[in-house]
């Protein structure tokens, strides 16, 4: 089974995910920021993961070291469910549809941390959580999985919509990418390493 569970505590959080790659063991999020815990309710079940968050952070001061450190330990999660990578897909894009929105998101999980961010979130806060975040939220994850993350909106007015749709296309497309596939021969790379 390719799954991990990793904690970390500092002075201003402390989490703990458990993911799990290949069953939908369940998905349980309690991050303390309602609608963080919407989107990533919604990346486990359109990505077909299991996911286990419950982070306990500095709320008091704002939701952006809660945030930014979940994409860290996510990301870190998803680094060592991955081992060596041996006969992954390694890319994945998805377009994904949210009423009058559309969002895009494609992945390398190439061993290189890169984030490209095209998306204009007018409304500053969508309940618990400042909209700024979420571009933090992408490049704590990015950076910790060690992997180039492109994610845009192509149209659309409402924020809680192109957000929505960028954490489901971010699932769809982490669960291409992360897919066996029994014709790749070791690693997907003419490096032979990833």
């Amino acid at each position: 089974m390719r799954q991990a569970t990793i904690k970390r505590n500092t002075k201003e959080t402390q989490i703990e995910i458990s993911l799990n790659l290949d069953e939908q063991s369940g998905i349980d999020i309690d991050t303390g920021i309602g609608f963080l815990n919407h989107m990533l309710t919604l990346f486990a079940k359109h990505g077909r993961f299991g996911l286990v968050v419950k982070a306990n952070g500095d709320l008091d001061v704002d939701p952006h070291h809660t945030t930014e450190d979940t994409g860290i330990v996510l990301g870190e999660c998803f680094k060592q469910a991955l081992g060596d990578k041996v006969g992954i897909e390694r890319y994945g894009t998805e377009f994904v549809p949210m009423d009058e929105t559309l969002g895009q998101v494609s992945v390398d999980l190439s061993g290189r941390s890169y984030l490209v961010f095209d998306a204009e979130l007018t409304n500053p806060r969508l309940g618990g959580l400042d909209t700024e975040t979420v571009e933090d939220f992408f490049q704590a994850l990015a950076f910790a999985a060690e992997m180039n993350l492109h994610a845009r909106i192509l149209y659309g007015r409402n924020t809680h919509h192109k957000v929505e749709s960028l954490f489901k296309a971010l699932g769809r497309a982490m669960r291409a990418a992360v897919t066996v596939n029994p014709e790749i021969q070791g690693v997907n790379s003419t490096k032979g390493v990833i």
